[in-house]
């Protein structure tokens, strides 16, 4: 059974984007932004190789995900959670879909020659929303 509030699942689809925070080396914290995909279980998004995020993952697998409401900025989402896998997505198979799911096109045309493309797989562990109350009549 899934963490996330049924109230706020409509968030884990396009267009929102989630800001990923990861534990940095020193034990500094990262955060940026990731396309993703929620499955009803876990949440999965990709990310280039040589990036610093997937170097923290793999020290640290905890992870935690902010969501905001693309048209409501109040009305938010934090996971908490950790890092099962992270996979290679070698023929852009997962970078691909995500793109489409976002842009209606495949990321061919953003991939760097020869970029290496790794997927992320987050099981939530905790989630806490906001909506905020409806303004009084």
């Amino acid at each position: 059974m899934s963490v996330i509030p049924t109230s706020l699942t409509t968030l884990l689809h396009p267009p929102a984007l989630a800001y990923v925070a990861t534990i940095g080396p020193k034990g500094e914290p990262q955060v940026s932004p990731v396309l993703f995909a929620w499955d009803g279980e876990h949440l999965r998004f990709s990310m280039n190789r040589l990036r610093q995020k997937r170097r923290n993952l793999e020290r640290d697998p905890r992870i935690a995900l902010s969501v905001t409401d693309p048209n409501d900025p109040f009305r938010t989402l934090e996971i908490r959670g950790i890092v099962i896998r992270i996979e290679n997505d070698e023929h852009y198979e997962f970078i691909n879909r995500i793109s489409e799911m976002y842009f209606g096109h495949d990321a061919s045309a953003d991939l760097l020659p020869g970029e290496e493309r790794v997927t992320v797989v987050v099981e939530p562990h905790k989630a806490f929303g906001f909506t905020p109350a409806a303004p009084a009549t």
